[in-house]
């Protein structure tokens, strides 16, 4: 295994594999991917092919994120990393990328492919990844000064596509506080404040702007490599960091939604090690926080695990004060 310098945004590399897999293989290179940089490779397939067609290929692009690598979650992440070039091949206008992913859509997945779909171009928004000269010019539109939650604020994202929305805002956040690649404690404080701004009856997008910086909190501590083996290696001295800056957000609501967030992103729905997402939700000190993620791990376990073996062992696995309750929820 190649040995990679630290703040190597890993994601990005492996969409470039993907996309020189793309030009040898085609569609079919799908089926050469591997999960082990968060589905960046697959993601990068269907993207080429869109590129390539445009919106006729959307059907085909929809049996190939079915044999997307990776676990049951597979298949609705590879239209996130869709959403990526649908918004580059509109030339980084949001508004055509998101009716264009409306279409993505179905009713047998509760519309998740076009809610992920949009999220990818939330993140393409704030990034810039396939385009960065043309995203420069347009990225500046669709941030407000008057509304610094927007775009997920305003009624251009639709409704289903929020919650989402707020998930993947949360570098522009730390890009509001003060630094969007390496936030200090004091950046993260700040950039944590501005879920304040969503009402408090607006639980769920509330939920998922505290949530997303759980999620982000993962790279952060991992220097940017999202790769499987980083999961493997991560430390509970690491855990007890993501845990420590999900307390900034100084209200028990924001820091339980950051730690189940945090706790997601480790499990990968079921892809990395169940042992890392234990080791996290052990460190946690607070009984309160501590139950909250060992709860929110069962119910993945609950949702993306089928085999009797793999829940049997999980439960047994986990402090005695949690095995009964787990086995009452999963066997």
């Amino acid at each position: 295994m190649a040995a990679i310098p630290p703040d190597i945004d890993m994601h990005l590399l492996a969409h470039g594999v993907g996309d020189i897999l793309y030009r040898q293989q085609g569609l079919g290179g799908i089926k050469v991917c591997t999960h082990d940089f968060r589905n960046a490779c697959s993601h990068s397939i269907v993207i080429g092919l869109f590129v390539e067609r445009g919106e006729a290929a959307l059907p085909e692009i929809a049996q190939a994120c079915y044999q997307a690598p990776g676990g049951s979650g597979a298949y609705t992440m590879c239209f996130h990393g869709l959403g990526h070039g649908i918004l580059a091949y509109t030339g980084y206008k949001l508004e055509e990328a998101i009716e264009i992913c409306k279409k993505t859509g179905t009713e047998s997945y509760n519309y998740e492919e076009s809610a992920q779909c949009i999220s990818g171009s939330i993140m393409e928004i704030i990034n810039g990844v396939h385009d960065r000269a043309l995203w420069e010019r347009q990225h500046v539109k669709y941030f407000k000064q008057e509304d610094l939650l927007y775009p997920c604020s305003g009624e251009l994202i639709p409704e289903h596509a929020k919650v989402l929305c707020y998930l993947y805002l949360t570098p522009h956040l730390f890009d509001v506080a003060g630094n969007m690649f390496h936030p200090t404690p004091e950046v993260i404080g700040r950039a944590f404040q501005l879920c304040n701004r969503l009402p408090q009856s607006d639980f769920a997008n509330r939920d998922a702007c505290y949530g997303g910086f759980g999620k982000e909190f993962i790279g952060l501590v991992q220097e940017r490599d999202i790769r499987l083996s980083a999961a493997e290696r991560i430390t509970d001295t690491q855990l007890s960091q993501i845990y420590e800056w999900c307390q900034l957000a100084d209200t028990q609501e924001g820091t339980a939604a950051c730690i189940v967030q945090a706790m997601n992103s480790l499990y990968w729905g079921g892809e990395n090690p169940r042992s890392v997402s234990i080791r996290f939700c052990s460190v946690i000190p607070d009984p309160f926080y501590q139950r909250a993620c060992f709860l929110n791990l069962m119910d993945n376990v609950a949702f993306y695990i089928k085999d009797q073996n793999y829940r049997a062992e999980f439960c047994k696995e986990l402090p005695n004060l949690y095995q009964e309750e787990c086995s009452g929820k999963l066997q």
